[in-house]
């Protein structure tokens, strides 16, 4: 296993160094006003096998049940329904940049009640609304639940989760959000992961692709474009000819360590100073093992509980890294730990102590 995510790691080092420092600019920024928009709706699931809300618990499902049929034509004042195929969900979905009347996009279902499962139920038609309360578009569907569900009299089986679900292409837009690309003068780029060096190259590389002073780095996370120089057509066309330029990023030697899983992923530039490590283990051993003395044959004493104790300690003889040299890179040294048979915990835990020695020089990201 060592072997393996030691290759795995020797291929994605070599892919790094070769094609990979080139990347679109696509990827590495959002364009300016050229986003999506999150939408919420509260609606009704149906048909359920018995596996919905109860009503006892979840009156908030009666009533928008009773309203639904009402605007059904079906009045229900007064009477006394206890179905348990229906379930109350929210339903989120985000509508894309650009999106027009009548596109559809995917929805997501979630059970806010005490549902068991909505394994088989049909979303009824629920609106979505947007941050500023307008209805945006409209889901309907039959769920895919994601995990499924078993119960008898003594036990229940549950695999993933059956009260939530997703409609592919369930929600159909029904309202575009005002936004005019063509009317854009300049535009600004807002890099994900902020950094001078890699803002400045984007700026070089878009005034080298149009062969004049058409880009400006305001920040470290902003590149600013004057449309209107590029003399494309349109904003558009100028917006794909600049998200296709190749940049080589710029980042910051980080070591990113899971605690939970052992994981520990480190980029290419990460750097240990001179030091020199140190690491053994403690087995500690601790077992009882009590014996009951019995009092002699017709006499008038009782049973006595002795307790026993075996207690061992056992020191392992250590691992020792003498003088690591100065400038020596991280992965090396995780291949020098991987060749003496250090734990994932017990590399986490050196990677620690080197930080803290002030000799790695790389943000440590725990998790």
């Amino acid at each position: 296993m060592k072997a393996f995510l030691g290759a795995i790691l020797a291929v994605l080092l070599g892919a790094q160094g070769s094609f990979a420092n080139q990347v679109r600019i696509k990827d590495l920024v959002e364009f300016d006003g050229v986003r999506g928009n999150d939408l919420i709706g509260y609606g009704l699931v149906v048909g359920l096998n018995g596996t919905g809300d109860g009503l006892r618990n979840a009156p908030f499902t009666e009533e928008i049940m009773a309203n639904v049929l009402e605007r059904l034509g079906v009045n229900v004042t007064g009477e006394q329904f206890r179905p348990k195929n229906v379930a109350a969900v929210f339903v989120t979905a985000e509508l894309p940049a650009f999106s027009r009347a009548g596109s559809k996009i995917d929805v997501n279902i979630s059970a806010i009640g005490d549902a068991k499962s909505l394994l088989g139920g049909t979303l009824i038609m629920t609106p979505l609304n947007a941050a500023d309360g307008q209805i945006y578009a409209v889901a309907q569907g039959t769920i895919i639940a994601g995990g499924a569900s078993a119960e008898g009299d003594a036990a229940t089986v549950v695999k993933g989760v059956p009260t939530a679900g997703t409609i592919p292409s369930g929600a159909r837009v029904e309202r575009e959000i005002e936004f005019e690309l063509s009317s854009l003068t300049s535009l600004r780029l807002a890099l994900r992961q902020a950094d001078f060096t890699t803002a400045g190259r984007i700026e070089q590389a878009i005034n080298r692709n149009f062969g004049k002073r058409v880009a400006v780095m305001l920040d470290s996370g902003t590149v600013q474009v004057d449309v209107t120089a590029t003399n494309r057509r349109s904003t558009a066309h100028a917006i794909g000819e600049v998200e296709n330029i190749l940049v080589r990023p710029e980042r910051k030697a980080r070591v990113v360590v899971d605690q939970r899983s052992g994981t520990i992923v480190m980029g290419e530039d990460v750097r240990i100073s001179r030091v020199a490590v140190s690491q053994g283990g403690l087995t500690l051993r601790i077992q009882e093992a009590p014996v009951a003395v019995q009092p002699n044959p017709f006499s008038e004493g009782e049973t006595v509980v002795v307790p026993r104790t075996n207690v061992g300690l056992d020191a392992d003889a250590g691992i020792s890294l003498a003088e690591v040299p100065a400038g020596t890179s991280l992965s090396e040294v995780i291949a020098g730990l991987n060749a003496l048979g250090v734990a994932p915990r017990d590399m986490i835990d050196i990677l620690k102590s080197i930080k803290a020695a002030g000799a790695l020089h790389a943000e440590f990201v725990v998790h």
